[in-house]
């Protein structure tokens, strides 16, 4: 049995838009569509999940359809269905969230924590509707990004367009102008420059998926700048998020937090497995 994609509904514009954002990924990869709604009162339940499903059958008529209320909590509903998800997709605001918020609370406390990837659908339409032909993904040091890596691929793939790597880095201080080298820079990154870290992080998938076009991208500056420059003109940014040690969940450092505030496009956080 394929598992699902799954997407929160509250009834706001927000989660709307995500409920059409994720019926067309939905029909992209094959996979059934499940909307979910974490109700408090009875009487609200049915209105919202009947609307977004109608939504959907007009929209997306050909993809597997199912729908579920759960009375508790939203965070708690969806990290609970996350567990056995394609992915999570959600919008970027929420009935509930205070006026001038950025990024609603729930989206945010589920990229933070859900075993699975999760979309935080934001954006205008120009972003949300595959008009760019690209995707853009945040490559770093290390093995952090693999996974985030594989499914920016597969999105790339599936939607026939050109996949962006973007790795930002910034030069080590030299050992004569501080006692202290800083500590994310080891002697192995001093020995491979940047574009020989992008190259062997893009290696294996690029194998897998010799169809998707690749735009290499090394930017020395920080990394949310560069991500949010390169998403400027993309329908997808794929973060990474590496797992926090001795605690449960996700990490979501600066670079994370800043893309799920600030891009113009949905944003992927895709959890290192």
């Amino acid at each position: 049995m394929t598992i699902p994609l799954v997407v929160g509904v509250d009834g706001s514009e927000a989660s709307l838009e995500a409920v059409d954002w994720a019926a067309g990924e939905a029909v992209r990869h094959g996979v059934p569509l499940h909307l979910l709604h974490a109700a408090a009162r009875d009487h609200e339940a049915s209105d919202v999940i009947d609307a977004a499903s109608e939504r959907v059958r007009k929209g997306a008529p050909t993809v597997r359809l199912s729908n579920e209320v759960l009375h508790e909590d939203a965070t708690a509903a969806l990290l609970g269905k996350g567990r056995n998800a394609f992915a999570l997709v959600l919008g970027s605001r929420g009935f509930g969230d205070l006026a001038g918020m950025l990024l609603g609370s729930v989206s945010l406390a589920v990229a933070a924590r859900a075993d699975c990837p999760v979309v935080v659908v934001r954006g205008a339409a120009e972003h949300r509707y595959a008009r760019f032909g690209s995707v853009v993904v945040g490559v770093e040091e290390g093995k952090g990004s693999g996974t985030a890596i594989q499914f920016a691929f597969r999105e790339a793939h599936v939607r026939h367009c050109r996949l962006v790597a973007v790795h930002a880095w910034s030069a080590p201080l030299d050992a004569s102008d501080s006692p202290r080298a800083l500590p994310s820079y080891t002697p192995e990154t001093r020995r491979r420059p940047p574009a020989r870290v992008l190259d062997d992080a893009l290696c294996g998938a690029s194998e897998r998926y010799r169809d998707a076009p690749v735009n290499r991208r090394v930017i020395e500056g920080p990394a949310r700048h560069a991500l949010l420059e390169a998403a400027a003109e993309a329908d997808l940014l794929v973060v990474g998020a590496r797992r926090r040690q001795g605690h449960l969940g996700l990490q979501l450092g600066l670079v994370n937090h800043a893309v799920l505030h600030h891009a113009p496009c949905p944003v992927a956080v895709v959890p290192r497995i």
